[in-house]
């Protein structure tokens, strides 16, 4: 199982499955996985925070049933993220990542984080927290900067949050920047969002090095190549 507080030596590659075949689950992941991704990502949307309606305990659940040694990393885009900690972990999550939006301050009478990232811990799940591209870099500093030394990942999105094959937006490479100056070793970058061969050097060079993958990896005719290149761009 990977160690996600480990720093890698070159970027991980976190296939997510919101691009993957829903009829063919297992198949495009194990292919995914074959080729060379490092992890499998997962995007919980509740129709609320975002429009879209994605996965659920469910969905972890059966993942992990056919990949018992694979990491999962598991992004609620949700306006209660509290409500899924122990339906999440008792699913078989690795990594719970929930957003600065819906917590204090940015959100007066939303989720308090620290008490969130403790149950997270507490459940054994690793604890990540989520920024969107309008999210601003005194908002991030009020609202995830307090919480950077208990985090085990830190989110950047690279397109507004609820479905796939967005345009990468360049504006978000500063707050990556920012994270990156601020976290330890421990700490992933991880960058989801428009994330192709072309973008993918951009964000490495500003402190990611875990690299969220969806269309432009279940969609290519030759996966083993977008992830060998993704990787790569950390060279």
């Amino acid at each position: 199982m990977l160690d996600i507080t480990q720093p890698p030596s070159q970027p991980l590659v976190a296939a997510s499955i919101l691009s993957a075949d829903f009829g063919a689950m297992a198949e495009d992941c194990r292919d995914v996985l074959g080729k060379g991704a490092d992890l499998l990502h997962i995007d919980v949307m509740d129709g609320h925070f975002v429009p879209n309606l994605t996965m659920g305990a469910d969905m972890i659940r059966g993942v992990r049933r056919h990949f018992p040694e694979v990491f999962l990393d598991v992004h609620l885009m949700v306006e209660r993220p509290g409500d899924y900690v122990d339906s999440f972990a008792q699913a078989g999550a690795d990594l719970f990542a929930f957003h600065v939006e819906v917590c204090k301050p940015m959100r007066p009478g939303g989720v308090d984080a620290g008490e969130l990232i403790k149950r997270i811990r507490a459940a054994g799940m690793s604890p990540g927290m989520v920024v969107n591209p309008p999210t601003t870099i005194d908002q991030l500093e009020q609202g995830m900067g307090p919480h950077l030394g208990d985090l085990d990942l830190a989110l950047v999105m690279s397109v507004n949050p609820g479905r796939s094959g967005q345009v990468f937006i360049t504006d978000v490479l500063e707050k990556t920047r920012w994270l990156k100056e601020r976290t330890g070793p421990g700490t992933r970058i991880e960058m989801d969002g428009g994330l192709n061969i072309e973008t993918t050097p951009n964000a490495v060079a500003a402190g990611a090095d875990v690299i969220v993958t969806a269309s432009a990896l279940f969609g290519s005719d030759d996966r083993a190549k977008v992830i060998v290149a993704m990787k790569a761009a950390g060279a």
